[in-house]
């Protein structure tokens, strides 16, 4: 009888999904079970961050609004990010800030509405705060300010289709992994192919199998080779060959090789001939027929810090093999970030691998489980977010600009635009202060707003800016659906434990907002959650029964917890479809080829980004004051700054703290021994961290992760310090070119020195004062 009270009363294992992996959890009350996917040969470790998440201390259990905000109302206010906190209830809430909604859209217009967000917040296709936020704003209001792009690939994105074709097919639709295993003889890698990196998928991942692909294709015996300052953005066990050139100097090495290969008549002409446009400008640059500097692999030497012989002799080597060069997002989020992207394709293209199995280029390989494999036959429906009536949008990464210059003119591939006056912000899934740069003038920034909103299910800083803090559940505490568009499974993510505290799903708290304004229906549809989970999956199924395969009803498929969908054939994309035949299947750009140069582009006049790739030297390098390079790129202990608190995350901390690399000589240098808190700093600011020496980088690098929350303290010397280890206070805001203004916060230069003074507490997972 007891046996049989405690078998009725066990929560069993329910099916979930998350950006880093397919998994099923249960949960008592008291304790979280977490367990991976089956099916999945190499799960991400940072699902045990789940573990701690469901009622930790930093949640929001009620809506909380800003004691400045509450008292003095709308506007300006220099103490967003210092103050506290007033409980309220959600019907007064809600009817403060639908009054304020409708205050601003009818003084200002939707035009001083900015819609911020961004995609990570859930793998659900419905509780996509992101999609909630938008859809909410247009169908209740009528529209709101947008941005375009993504921190990810800010330039590449819109440079793409002016050379080879949109980014979605260069990176998605073209070389995948499984013909990397099959076929390729050579990988040149700029900027590796992290692991970190492609284990994470917008959507959810059910099959890690990245580094299964590279085992294979290594030990049939393709060469890697990674372009990086560090040695780890390879997986070890493929024993790839480092090439460690000065950041931000991938561009020269490329120009190089390039030169290299005219010089010794080994180009693919014919494949140049057929299928390129625009090859003599950019040989008149190469050879230094317009400028008077040939691009060889000397003068590469000098500005990349590899040996001439070396670059050389691996030009030569690539001639004839089957070679695929990738260029990692980190590359493009840096100044100039889209010479590295246009020159990658140029290599290829002079290596005639375009569109070849397993050869060419796919842009950002290794950098997203979403890139490098099939796209699915039919796939599960986003939610509509409606129509937009506002047309006025920015560049994603130039918020801070935005907001601290209304009406000021800024260029963006070709446009001049001005800067719109947002007066209210409404953030949902989401912390800028993660994949931000520049953090003390972001907060400036903040302050400008009359009202910054935010739905958040924890204390993040974003949240701790905001005027009015809704509480939002964790997707573990709702029902969704998890499905992308290049991964097989389709998930019933199915809720696991109750809402904490009084915390509610993004699309209850705009049914009521929309409701006050007059437009729940225009935003519901008249459905509730349960009913638009279906109907997403019905277009799912639809295209099931088109293709004459077993299509399950909605509850057929909530039942069984998973569906397989079919995918489409390898079959190479545009790139190969146009190499086979470039008559009838022309490329998506103005000339229907590789735009090995761009009339288009150079018609902008940009110098930052002239017509054709070119070596354009940082404004920001190493001096005698900041002699190092820092390049902050993303953690392995969590996906961007998500769960923080959790688990595995904090296990990985050291006294609390983020880990820096940087090499032993360099430490030695300053006295700095291992376990040791540094402190790094410029002009920005300063972070602190614990050092951690590592021989496989280079010298006048130093590597600190971003994704540790921010925990700003004043400082009498550098203004202020992050002391959680957030090297986004010491990275500059600055706009990748003016072509893409992408976000260039993957490299800065800082001072490193031993921190001997007592070590300031960290605060960044406790609550404000409430």
């Amino acid at each position: 009888m007891h046996m049989q009270q405690v078998k009725e009363t066990t929560p069993i294992m329910q099916p979930h999904s998350a950006h880093w992996g397919a998994f099923s959890a249960r949960w008592d009350g008291h304790e979280l079970d977490v367990r991976p996917h089956p099916a999945d040969p190499d799960p991400n470790p940072i699902i045990d961050n789940l573990r701690d998440a469901l009622r930790h201390p930093i949640r929001i259990a009620r809506p909380m609004v800003r004691r400045g905000w509450l008292e003095n109302g709308p506007g300006p206010d220099p103490r967003r990010g210092h103050d506290d906190y007033v409980e309220m209830d959600w019907s007064e809430v809600l009817d403060r800030l639908a009054a304020e909604l409708r205050r601003v859209q009818q003084a200002h217009g939707c035009e001083a509405i900015f819609g911020g967000s961004y995609g990570w917040s859930s793998a659900g296709r419905f509780h996509h705060a992101q999609s909630q936020v938008h859809r909410f704003l247009n169908t209740a209001l009528g529209g709101y300010v947008r941005s375009v792009n993504t921190y990810s690939a800010g330039a590449a994105a819109p440079l793409l289709p002016h050379v080879i074709g949109p980014m979605e097919q260069v990176a998605r639709q073209n070389v995948t992994l499984e013909q990397l295993a099959e076929h390729t003889e050579v990988v040149l890698s700029f900027g590796g192919m992290a692991l970190k990196n492609s284990r994470v998928a917008s959507g959810g991942v059910s099959r890690h199998t990245e580094r299964r692909a590279m085992e294979t294709a290594a030990r049939r015996g393709c060469r890697f080779i990674n372009v990086s300052p560090l040695r780890s953005d390879l997986p070890p066990e493929i024993h790839a060959e480092w090439i460690a050139p000065v950041p931000m100097t991938d561009t020269a090495m490329m120009l190089g090789l390039v030169h290299q290969l005219w010089a010794d008549g080994s180009l693919d002409r014919g494949y140049i001939d057929r299928c390129c446009d625009g090859w003599d400008t950019f040989e008149d640059y190469l050879t230094g027929r317009s400028d008077g500097v040939a691009k060889d692999c000397a003068w590469a030497a000098r500005i990349c810090d590899v040996p001439a012989q070396q670059l050389v002799d691996l030009a030569r080597s690539l001639v004839g093999k089957r070679v695929l060069v990738t260029v990692s997002h980190s590359l493009q989020r840096a100044e100039h970030g889209e010479q590295p992207v246009w020159m990658g394709a140029v290599l290829a293209a002079a290596l005639g691998q375009l569109g070849l199995p397993g050869g060419g280029y796919n842009y950002a390989l290794g950098t997203l489980a979403h890139y490098g494999r099939r796209n699915n036959a039919t796939p599960v429906a986003p939610l509509p977010q409606g129509s937009n009536g506002v047309k006025a949008f920015i560049p994603v990464a130039r918020i801070t600009d935005m907001l601290l210059n209304p009406g000021q003119p800024f260029d963006y591939d070709g446009q001049r635009m001005n800067y719109p006056h947002i007066r209210l912000a409404y953030w949902a899934g989401g912390n800028p202060f993660h994949h931000h740069q520049d953090l003390r003038r972001l907060a400036d920034a903040f302050r400008t707003l009359d009202t910054f909103v935010i739905n958040e299910s924890v204390w993040t800083a974003t949240a701790r800016h905001a005027d009015i803090v809704l509480p939002t559940t964790l997707t573990l505490e709702r029902d969704d659906i998890g499905a992308t568009a290049t991964d097989p499974l389709v998930i019933a993510m199915k809720r696991v434990a109750e809402p904490y505290g009084e915390s509610r799903d993004d699309y209850a708290i705009f049914s009521d907002l929309a409701e006050r304004l007059g437009r729940r229906e225009a935003f519901t549809e008249g459905l509730g959650a349960r009913e638009w989970l279906s109907r997403l999956y019905e277009h799912t199924r639809r295209g099931l029964e088109k293709m004459q395969l077993p299509a399950p009803t909605f509850e057929e498929f909530w039942e069984r917890g998973e569906l397989q969908i079919p995918q489409l054939p390898d079959d190479g994309g545009i790139l190969r479809a146009f190499r086979d035949d470039p008559e009838n299947a022309p490329l998506p750009t103005p000339s229907g080829k590789v735009q090995i140069s761009s009339p288009h582009v150079a018609a902008f006049g940009y110098a930052d980004c002239p017509g054709h790739p070119a070596w354009l030297a940082p404004r920001h390098a190493p001096t005698a004051e900041h002699p190092l390079w820092l390049v902050a790129n993303q953690p392995y202990t969590k996906l961007h700054s998500q769960l923080d608190f959790g688990r595995y995350s904090m296990d990985n901390k050291r006294q609390g703290r983020e880990i820096c690399h940087l090499h032993p000589d360099t430490a030695a240098a300053r006295g700095i021994r291992e376990g040791d808190i540094v402190r790094l700093h410029n002009e920005l600011g300063a972070v602190l961290a614990s050092a951690h020496l590592n021989p496989d980088m280079r010298k006048d690098v130093v590597q600190l992760p971003t994704g540790a929350w921010y925990d700003p303290r004043p400082d009498a010397v550098h203004g202020v310090v992050c002391v959680h280890g957030n090297p986004n206070i010491v990275v500059r805001d600055l706009g990748t070119s003016s072509l893409g203004q992408g976000c260039a916060g993957q490299i800065s230069t800082v001072q490193v020195e031993r921190f001997d003074a007592p070590l300031p507490p960290i605060r960044a997972f406790d609550p404000p004062l409430i």
